[in-house]
């Protein structure tokens, strides 16, 4: 497993950076090629296509969500934050958009019922939930994301390792930056409503949610593979979901405490480290090498 170090002793930096990375997405085909990124692993390759297919949808929701609350804060560093939240998710919904779109032309069928599934959950919400159960959800993803982004670092060699560059700078990018706004949610749902029956409703319907509409979109990007139905492929999958619960589930179960609070959560080294390589090369940071992810360091693979 790579490295999981956590470093708290560093120079204070702002807290959140809004960095558009100049990832780039190779067209290929066949689609089984363009869908299986990471060619070892088809199996965690389209399940992380199938959280990528969300993103346009979900981040959008959690921006409406957020700038509907901002008025309402009344600290001014809080609303300053929020904006910086704001921002990073619009450029994160961006970026997963041009790699959708390459699953699409690539020929996957499967894309357009996912995404209008999905198109349709996140307006409903919108439309239909109270402001309050809208910012217990974003809370409930968030604090989701911390985790999944924490074991994404802590085992990206098995799970990115000689992958596409720019897919997993991606998703890795992503994950970073969600471990930076972490206290976002969190602090603005506080501040507003400091429930803690809400913000466990909102973890437990975020978390069964998602993951309901990841596991439709895997299962039927799978089928089109012609994997859904292979024994082999099937057994590759339950082990790595096997492997990914047995990594997240503490994470996940931490939430609970009625103490909680995502700062209580280290920075894992390793996302520093990769915030500082994009200070010093943006390029560098939009294609790591993935043939060095057990290193300590991310590397550039330029």
């Amino acid at each position: 497993m790579a490295d999981i170090s956590v470093d708290s002793g560093r120079a204070p930096r702002e807290r959140m950076e809004v960095r558009r990375v100049p990832f780039s997405y190779e067209q290929r085909t066949p689609k089984e090629r363009a869908g299986h990124w990471n060619p070892g692993s088809p199996e965690f390759s389209q399940i992380v296509n199938s959280g990528s297919l969300a993103m346009p949808y979900l981040e959008p929701y959690l921006i409406k969500t957020m700038r509907a609350a901002r008025d309402k804060i009344t600290d001014p560093q809080l609303q300053k934050e929020l904006d910086f939240y704001v921002a990073q998710e619009a450029t994160h919904f961006r970026q997963h958009k041009k790699f959708n779109d390459t699953l699409t032309e690539a020929g996957y069928a499967a894309t357009a019922k996912i995404e209008e599934r999905l198109a349709k959950d996140y307006k409903d919400l919108g439309d239909k939930k109270s402001l309050r159960f809208n910012l217990a959800y974003a809370e409930g993803f968030e604090s989701m994301a911390l985790a999944i982004g924490e074991m994404l670092i802590e085992d990206r060699e098995y799970l990115f390792g000689n992958s596409d560059p720019a897919i997993a700078s991606l998703i890795l990018w992503h994950f970073v930056e969600e471990i930076e706004h972490k206290n976002v949610t969190f602090d603005v749902f506080k501040h507003l409503h400091a429930s803690y029956f809400w913000r466990m409703l909102g973890l437990v319907y975020a978390t069964g949610h998602i993951f309901w509409r990841m596991g439709q979109g895997y299962r039927a990007l799978l089928r089109e593979d012609g994997l859904w139905s292979n024994f082999k492929s099937r057994w590759r999958m339950a082990r790595l979901l096997g492997r990914i619960t047995k990594n997240i589930l503490p994470k996940w179960f931490r939430i609970w405490r009625p103490s909680y609070h995502p700062s209580q959560v280290p920075d894992p080294t390793w996302g520093l480290d990769w915030a500082e390589l994009y200070d010093a090369s943006p390029e560098g940071a939009a294609n790591l090498d993935t043939t060095r992810l057990h290193e300590p360091q991310p590397v550039a693979l330029v």
